[in-house]
This record gives structure tokens, C-alpha cells and sequence, in this order.
């Protein structure tokens, strides 16, 4: 068998590559996100938050990292995808040991099913909620959620705009955990009904890509209608937190996200922001 044959046959590294670890390593940044929710919680409640629910939790990295951070901790990951789900038990959740994976509970099913047990934190990341594409569905997800929380519970989502994020394009950024390049592609956007496609692939060194190994359909949202819609739902007090940016020592006047929040009421726009939407009980 020649060379040239021989290396054909061999699995390229997108072949090989798992897709929930490299979103894992492209995407989450638990720590940061148990960070936010218990230094806002505290700052809110001032108390410690003990019990959390992550909403469409997919691999329930969170629910573990959550976990990790304190011994007295309970998560609880709700998400319809039974595949993934079993794929987190695996290599998270029964990863992490036998004291994590028993304070760890997953539960297969549509999220606006699930109200008990009351948790202190419910949180749905990664614009997971954003599917919910019709006001109706959007404000009954957010009732259910808040049925679910304690009489001093917060709800915590994540959202993400800016000038660019109606824009058909491609981000690349190198991954320093693989061989990889993770490309966020926002395929279409139609500004009548604000419906986007997203996808994310990965291109890696061999020149081989995992084509869409996450699609996304949603509708691109706005902060203040969020927040109307969870004052719709009963929510007694909704806040935007923003993260701080700061110069970068590059001539284009750029700025760089610290990965540091803090409430807003008034902002510049920016080409691309994500910010954290806090609702409480």
C-alpha cells in the first residue's frame, strides 16, 4: 500500500474529535458562571446559595463545576436531549466522584415541566431560551421557571447583541485545549420576525472541520423585551449586569471584555456584548 493510500484511510482529527468536548472547552466557562450567581446572590440576598437548577443543561457541566464549589451544594440539570444528557452523566458528572455525582440530579424533560424541588438559583445559559420564539412561550417558560425558585430565589439568563449580531458572519478563535479553531457562524438573521441561524463548527490542524456540530434556530431578543416579559411573569425586580471592557494596547482602539459584571441602567453599544439578566422572586 503506498503512502499517499495508507494516509487516507487514517481518521482525520475532526473524525476523531468529540463535539461535546470541544463545546466545553469553546463555549462554557463554569467557574466564571458559579462565580457570577454566587457573588450576586450574596450581594442580593445575603445569604449563600445553596441548591441551583441549569435549565437546558446539555452535558450539566455547570451542575458539576456548581457542585465543586461547595460540599454543601445541590444542582439539578433539566434538559430534553436524553444522548446528551447521558453523555454528562459519563464524563462529567460520574467523573467528578461519587460526592459530586450524588449531590447531581438530571432529569429528562421539557424544562417548563420541572418546579420542584424549590431551588435558590435557576439559570439558563448560552441562550438556551432563546428558542422560545413567540412572546406566549417566552413568558410561560418564565413563569414556570419562577414557580420553581424559593421565596428568595433569582433567575439568571444570559443574552448576547450588539451592531454585528444581525450581521451574517463568521468568528474564529484558536482553542488552546486541542488542535482546533472554534468558528461561531451566524448564518441568517431575518430583521421582520429577528429569527437567526447560528452554527458552530471546527477547523483543526490537519485541515480537516467538523461542520456544524451545533445548529441553533432561535429569535435574537432584546434586553428591554426581556425584561418585560419577566415583569409580565411576576417578577418583582429585573437587572442587567454588563460586563466592564477595558483598551487593549493594540493601535485599533479596540476593547477587551475583563469577564467582570456589573449592574447597568445606561450603556454605549457596542459591535458585540453579552450580558447577565437577573430576575428576582
Amino acid at each position: 500500500m503506498s503512502a499517499a493510500k495508507e494516509k487516507n484511510t487514517n481518521p482525520t482529527l475532526a473524525e476523531q474529535a468529540d463535539r461535546h468536548v470541544l463545546y466545553q472547552y469553546s463555549v462554557q466557562a463554569p467557574e466564571a458562571e458559579v462565580e457570577f450567581m454566587d457573588k450576586t446572590f450574596r450581594e442580593l440576598r445575603g445569604r449563600a446559595p445553596l441548591s441551583m437548577k441549569e435549565d437546558f443543561c446539555g452535558t450539566a457541566f455547570l451542575s458539576v463545576e456548581w457542585c465543586k464549589s461547595d460540599p454543601d451544594r445541590t444542582a439539578i440539570g433539566v434538559d430534553i436531549d436524553k444522548p446528551t444528557l447521558d453523555w454528562g452523566l459519563k464524563n462529567n458528572i460520574e467523573a467528578a466522584g461519587n460526592d459530586i455525582a450524588k449531590r447531581v440530579t438530571l432529569i429528562e424533560s421539557d424544562v417548563r415541566d420541572i418546579i420542584e424541588p424549590k431551588v435558590d438559583v435557576t439559570c439558563a445559559f448560552n441562550f438556551s431560551y432563546c428558542l422560545f420564539e413567540k412572546r406566549d412561550e417566552l413568558r410561560g417558560y418564565f413563569e414556570q421557571a419562577r414557580k420553581g425558585l424559593k421565596e428568595d430565589g433569582l433567575l439568571v439568563l444570559d443574552l448576547f447583541g450588539g451592531t454585528e449580531c444581525e450581521d451574517v458572519i463568521e468568528e474564529e478563535t484558536e482553542l488552546e485545549e486541542a488542535p482546533a479553531t472554534y468558528v461561531w457562524e451566524q448564518v441568517s438573521f431575518n430583521p421582520i420576525d429577528h429569527h437567526m441561524e447560528c452554527a458552530i463548527h471546527f477547523d483543526f490542524d490537519d485541515d480537516s472541520r467538523l461542520e456544524n456540530a451545533f445548529t441553533y434556530a432561535w429569535r435574537l431578543w432584546a434586553i428591554p423585551e426581556i425584561k418585560e416579559l419577566l415583569e409580565e411573569a411576576g417578577y418583582k425586580k429585573v437587572r442587567v449586569y454588563w460586563e466592564r471592557y477595558e483598551d487593549t494596547d493594540d493601535d485599533d482602539d479596540e476593547l477587551e471584555g475583563t469577564g467582570e459584571y456589573y449592574e447597568v441602567t445606561e450603556v454605549e453599544n457596542q459591535e458585540s456584548w453579552m450580558v447577565y439578566i437577573v430576575a428576582e422572586v
